[in-house]
């Protein structure tokens, strides 16, 4: 029996592909299921895994967007939907929120890919205190990093857990409320239900 003769060209490919991919990015897809929570400022959809971390939270009205991030952390195949069935763990908690009870969602694991500086920053938006706000320059000064104001409104601009992770506390340092992927809209409506419950 004749063994097929490898590619050079091919196997040298490879391994310059293997010698790029980020350590974080899974080598099997990652099952997934979406869920789809009505709230008081629209539809949200929550991405969570097997064993119930919370992947990626965000508006069914910012699908794409949500999809294209699944897409730069995971890969193309890096993942795939499973159909879901009883309301997770992270649906009952982010409904909780939306009912009154903030610190529901404290308890929640979130699980991300992204790039060491981006999980700091995101990490450090879940310890601003719920009915409080911060700015880009007080996050970056909390991370030892004074200088990185850009760098830190960037990975909190690629936030792929809204809410949960909560983004929507950065304001300008003049107070001025910034931007918000989900619309200005929703971020004035979620810090005046955190404000006014706190």
């Amino acid at each position: 029996m004749t063994r097929a003769r490898r590619n050079p060209a091919k196997t040298a490919r490879t391994a310059r592909f293997n010698s790029f991919r980020s350590p974080w990015m899974p080598r099997e897809p990652l099952p997934i299921r979406i869920e789809r929570l009505q709230t008081p400022i629209g539809e949200m959809l929550i991405v969570t895994d097997r064993v119930a971390n919370v992947r990626a939270v965000d508006w069914a009205d910012c699908e794409q967007r949500m999809r294209r991030l699944l897409h730069i952390h995971y890969g193309s195949g890096g993942y795939r939907f499973e159909p879901s069935g009883s309301a997770s763990k992270a649906t009952v908690a982010i409904d909780r929120y939306f009912q009154g009870q903030l610190a529901a969602m404290d308890s929640l694991t979130v699980e991300t890919n992204g790039t060491t500086f981006q999980r700091e920053v995101w990490r450090a938006l879940r310890r601003v205190p719920c009915g409080t706000t911060t700015s880009y320059a007080a996050l970056a000064r909390q991370l030892g990093r004074p200088a990185a104001m850009r760098a830190v409104g960037a990975a909190n601009g690629c936030n792929p857990v809204g809410v949960v992770v909560p983004c929507h506390r950065v304001i300008g340092s003049d107070g001025s409320l910034t931007g918000y992927a989900g619309g200005l809209d929703r971020k004035i409506w979620l810090l005046k239900h955190e404000a006014c419950r706190r």
